[in-house]
């Protein structure tokens, strides 16, 4: 442990700054290092992790209560696509003048947009059907994708004479041959 004062003298004559680092800790942390450079370093981190994270965006696909069966089709096709391209997508069904009375037909066409979702393993629920205002909505979250393992490749089988000489000539032998430790053999006398 250094006084502050002492610490603070030995950064000033190598130029550089006296950084706080762990401040909750009994005594407080603190390095001698460039401070101009430490935060550069940091914001590059950051920089770094942000870019490697992929933003998810929300899209809206509406419908209204009456609506043809290719319309539908078609819509839960774009919806499936929009949902393989990693997105989530908002179902919206939309009620006009006097269709609001009847909110069982636009859950009908939801929970059916959402089986055919299901059955093609494109998505599920992230947020169940509910009513905003004139629209009746759910929210639909992409299924994660399963990463295939790597495939592993067999090593090489060892030549006979190679797996005799081995321990004789490994790694850790020659270790102990250059810390001075004589090779003792694998049975111990009797």
């Amino acid at each position: 442990m250094i006084p502050t004062h002492q610490a603070l003298q030995q950064a000033r004559d190598a130029g550089l700054d006296l950084v706080e680092v762990a401040p909750n800790s009994n005594p407080p942390v603190c390095r001698i290092l460039d401070y101009g450079k430490f935060k550069y370093e940091q914001n590059k981190k950051e920089r770094e992790a942000h870019k490697h994270q992929k933003q998810s965006v929300v899209r809206e696909v509406r419908f209204k209560s009456k609506i043809g069966q290719h319309d539908l089709d078609f819509k839960t096709k774009v919806i499936g696509k929009l949902l393989g391209a990693g997105d989530k997508v908002k179902v919206s069904v939309l009620f006009r003048g006097r269709e609001i009375v009847h909110p069982e037909i636009g859950r009908g066409l939801l929970e059916k947009v959402q089986a055919r979702i299901n059955e093609q393993g494109l998505g599920h629920p992230e947020k169940h059907i509910g009513m905003e205002g004139r629209f009746m909505t759910m929210i639909l979250a992409p299924t994660p994708q399963k990463v295939a393992p790597k495939p592993r490749t067999p090593r090489e089988p060892k030549a006979e004479g190679e797996a005799a000489a081995a321990p004789a000539d490994g790694a850790m032998a020659a270790a102990l041959r250059s810390a001075g430790v004589e090779e003792t053999s694998a049975e111990a006398p009797a």
